[in-house]
């Protein structure tokens, strides 16, 4: 019988599984990449908020409310916020759309969903939320079903971030806005050499002491650095439909907000 090991044969064409992208610093099949970011989040879920607040030292809680006001959503409006983990915008939101409106918590890891639905359901926030796992680069939602679609920390994760946002178009209402919270590029080198420093010396050291896990903050501050700047984000998004697309820097460019609207 001839050993498989050693049986010399044809390569086999290439499957897109087979193509690699990125997965912080290291390249991974393409196929692979959304397990492997499962396993980071499904490690860090029970500590995400925790280590929000220090990591940024609470300064995400005023990136949030800046994206909440250019969102535009009011009463009655229909929500979809993507990788929304623990809620944090989708009660801003909730609040915002009252009970005659609708917010979609969707996330793609079901240890994230949890933690998010429990915090809405301990802090009284039931009949206009739901809570979906969802891959954001194939959204389970007709098409012009959203006023607002946002997604706030949450791209950089993702492996076809074009698909994902062409999708985000998909299910927006024509005149609908999308937003895009991310950490992006400072404008500045000083600036940026502090924060490579903080990042990748701080973050995975705060891992390891608060949530038991250095590699999974290794993991974010390298996706991080990974991420599309400013204006690659925003010719992406005219690329997949958007128009009106602009970005507004904060903290000196260390995150960005971009802003598109379906035609």
């Amino acid at each position: 019988m001839t050993d498989p090991q050693t049986t010399q044969s044809a390569p086999e064409p290439t499957r897109s599984g087979d193509e690699t992208t990125d997965f912080g610093y290291r390249q991974v099949r393409r196929n692979e990449k959304a397990g492997q970011v499962a396993e980071v989040f499904h490690s860090v879920a029970g500590k995400y908020d925790l280590m929000n607040d220090l990591m940024s030292m609470g300064i995400h809680r005023l990136w949030k409310r800046f994206t909440i006001e250019l969102s535009g959503v009011r009463a009655g409006h229909q929500v979809l916020d993507i990788a929304g983990g623990t809620g944090d915008l989708t009660m801003k939101f909730a609040d915002l759309v009252g009970p005659s409106g609708k917010v979609v918590l969707a996330d793609i890891n079901a240890s994230m969903l949890q933690v998010g639905r429990d915090r809405l359901t301990d802090r009284g926030y039931v009949g206009n939320i739901e809570c979906v796992q969802a891959d954001a680069e194939h959204l389970p939602f007709p098409d012009n079903t959203f006023n607002a679609v946002s997604i706030a920390f949450g791209l950089r994760n993702v492996t076809d971030k074009d698909q994902a946002l062409r999708d985000m178009c998909r299910v927006l209402k024509p005149g609908g806005k999308l937003m895009v919270l991310e950490f992006s590029k400072p404008s500045n080198p000083l600036l940026s050499k502090a924060y490579d420093m903080y990042s990748f010396n701080a973050l995975p050291l705060m891992g390891q002491l608060i949530a038991g896990d250095s590699s999974s903050y290794q993991y974010l501050a390298e996706s991080i650095r990974m991420h599309p700047d400013q204006e690659t984000l925003k010719g992406m998004m005219d690329n997949a439909g958007f128009v009106q697309t602009r970005y507004h820097n904060m903290t000196g460019g260390i995150v960005a907000l971009h802003v598109g609207v379906k035609p």
